[in-house]
C-alpha cells in the first residue's frame, strides 16, 4: 500500500474515525497538538536537538545518518505501541482497513520515516501534508469567520456555567470557554483545577469546537473577560462576542451570595488568600484584611459578601464601557439561581 499526502481538511475528517499519530519530539507535542492525536515520538528531544544541529551544520545526509541510528532501535517498539493505539480505540472505531493518520511539523522527514515503516508492516497510512504548521493556519484561519454567538451574561453567583450546561442537555449549541481553558475566570478560577493548557493548545481546542459548528447556528457562549487565567481568547472571538447579543440575568445579590458560597466554600484556604492578596490592589488594603480575616475565623459567607460587591462593581464597569451596549442588552430577572433559568434565557433570546 502506498502512503497517501492528504490536505488538512481531510484528515481531520478522517481523524473522527482513525487513529493520528504525532510523531514530534515530547516537548513539541506537549505544547501542544492537534486534539485527539496520541505522542509517538521518532525522536526524543535531545536526539531531535542532535539531527536539527547536524542538518544546519552540516548536512541533510548526516541529519539522515544519525537519525536512522536513533530510529533503527526503536522501530519494534513503535510498531507494538501503534498495535496498543489501535487495539484502545478499535472499540469506537471501523479499523478493518487498518488505516493510521501520521503528521511531524511540516509533513517532512519525520512523518515520512514512521509512515513508510507503517507502510511496510501493512497499514494504510495517510500523512498531512504541510503538517502541524498547516493545521496551525487552520486554526488561525477559524479565527477570522464569522459566528452567530448568543452571550450567556450575569453577575458573579448568577450560576452561568450551569446554565450552559443546562443549555447543552436541552439540544442547544454551547462553547463553554472556561472548561477549554481549565479555568473559571476569576482570580479564584485555578483553585482546584487542572493546569491550564498552552495559549496554542487552547487555541487549537477552541477552534476544533467552533468547526464542528454549522456556520450560523446560533452558539451560547458566557460572558467573559478575554484574559482567562493565563489563556488570552483570540482577538477575533473577542470582537465578535462583544458585538453579539447579551442575554444578562439579574438575580438577588443574597441569592447570587448563597450560590458561590457554596461552590466555593470548601476551597483550599491558603489557596484562596493567596488568591485574595492578588487582588489586593483593585479590592483595597481594608477590605483584603477584612476578608482574609473572615476566612480565617471560617465566616466564608461575610468573606464572600466583600468579594462579591468587588466583583459586581469591576463588572458593572466593564458592561458600561461598551461599545452598543444598551442596543446589545436583554435583562432577564430570575429569582433565584436555577438550572430551571434555561428555559427563560431560550425564550428571551427567540423574542
Amino acid at each position: 500500500m502506498a502512503v497517501e499526502k492528504i490536505n488538512i481538511e481531510k484528515f481531520l475528517l478522517l481523524a473522527k474515525q482513525y487513529p493520528m499519530i504525532d510523531v514530534r519530539s515530547p516537548s513539541e507535542f506537549n505544547h501542544a497538538h492537534i486534539p485527539s492525536a496520541h505522542s509517538l515520538p521518532l525522536f526524543m528531544d535531545e536526539e531531535r536537538a542532535v539531527v536539527g544541529t547536524a542538518y544546519k551544520q552540516e548536512s541533510r545526509e548526516k541529519a539522515i545518518k544519525l537519525g536512522l541510528n536513533f530510529f533503527g532501535p526503536k522501530m519494534n517498539l513503535l510498531l507494538e505501541k501503534v498495535e496498543k493505539i489501535i487495539l484502545e480505540q478499535s472499540s469506537n472505531s471501523n479499523q478493518s482497513d487498518k488505516i493510521i493518520l501520521v503528521y511531524c511539523w511540516r509533513g517532512g522527514m519525520r512523518s515520512a520515516a514512521v509512515a513508510w515503516l507503517l507502510d511496510l508492516y501493512g497499514y494504510k497510512i495517510f500523512t498531512l501534508a504541510g503538517g502541524y504548521k498547516k493545521f496551525r493556519n487552520y486554526v488561525l484561519e477559524t479565527f477570522q469567520l464569522e459566528y452567530n454567538f448568543q452571550i450567556l451574561g450575569g453577575f458573579t453567583g448568577s450560576g452561568k456555567t450551569e446554565l450552559l450546561q443546562e443549555l447543552e442537555k436541552t439540544g442547544n449549541t454551547i462553547i463553554d470557554l472556561e472548561k477549554i481553558a481549565n479555568h473559571k475566570g476569576s482570580a479564584f478560577g485555578n483553585i482546584g483545577m487542572i493546569d491550564q493548557p498552552s495559549q496554542e493548545m487552547f487555541e487549537n481546542l477552541l477552534a476544533k469546537n467552533l468547526r464542528e459548528i454549522t456556520i450560523r447556528t446560533k452558539i451560547w457562549i458566557e460572558d467573559e473577560s478575554q484574559r482567562i487565567g493565563l489563556i488570552n481568547i483570540p482577538n477575533h472571538i473577542w470582537n465578535c462576542m462583544r458585538k453579539s447579543p447579551l442575554c444578562f440575568l439579574e438575580i438577588d445579590f443574597d441569592e447570587r451570595l448563597k450560590h458561590i458560597v457554596k461552590e466555593y466554600g470548601s476551597l483550599d484556604k491558603q489557596k484562596m488568600i493567596e488568591a485574595i492578596n492578588r487582588i489586593q490592589q483593585r479590592l483595597g488594603g481594608l477590605e483584603t484584611k477584612n476578608a482574609i480575616e473572615h476566612l480565617l475565623n471560617n465566616n466564608t459567607t461575610a468573606c464572600f459578601k466583600i468579594l462579591l460587591t468587588y466583583y459586581d462593581k469591576w463588572y458593572s464597569r466593564g458592561l458600561n464601557n461598551r461599545k452598543n451596549f444598551n442596543a446589545l442588552l436583554t435583562i432577564i430577572s430570575c429569582k433565584t439561581v436555577s438550572r430551571l433559568n434555561a428555559g427563560i434565557l431560550i425564550n428571551a433570546a427567540e423574542n
